[in-house]
């Protein structure tokens, strides 16, 4: 398989001295973790709705940080890529691969957006 992307959890002073190795691929991202007992999970890109990034200051000092998504997959619901190097561009890749498979799939993602009063706003 051909991976845009990949990387290691990175541990102390933004060294992949970690067991959880990230790939990413044109429809799927895949998180694989453990030494002995390995888990791999992958979610496909357009399930993933939402994602951000958080830097705290240790991670800018050794220029890494953590891309949270939020995701409709069952299995793997919200997730963190943790601790990666260079994670703008990662997170802007991942958000322009995930819009790609949106349109590819024709998914949508229905918002309601909420009044003071806590009813719907819903249109006539």
């Amino acid at each position: 398989m051909d991976y845009i992307w990949s990387d290691r959890k990175r541990t102390l002073f933004g060294l992949p001295l970690s067991f959880t190795k990230y790939a990413l691929s044109k429809e799927r991202l895949f998180i694989e973790t453990g030494f002995f007992n390995k888990k791999e999970d992958e979610v496909r890109l357009y399930r993933i709705m939402d994602i951000s990034l958080s830097r705290s200051f240790g991670q800018r000092i050794f220029g890494v940080g953590t891309i949270h998504c939020c995701s409709a997959d069952k299995t793997m619901k919200d997730f963190d890529i943790i601790s990666i190097k260079h994670p703008k561009e990662v997170k802007e890749q991942l958000s322009e691969l995930i819009e790609a498979q949106r349109d590819a799939k024709r998914v949508t993602n229905r918002e309601y957006m909420e009044d003071d009063h806590g009813d719907f706003d819903m249109d006539d």
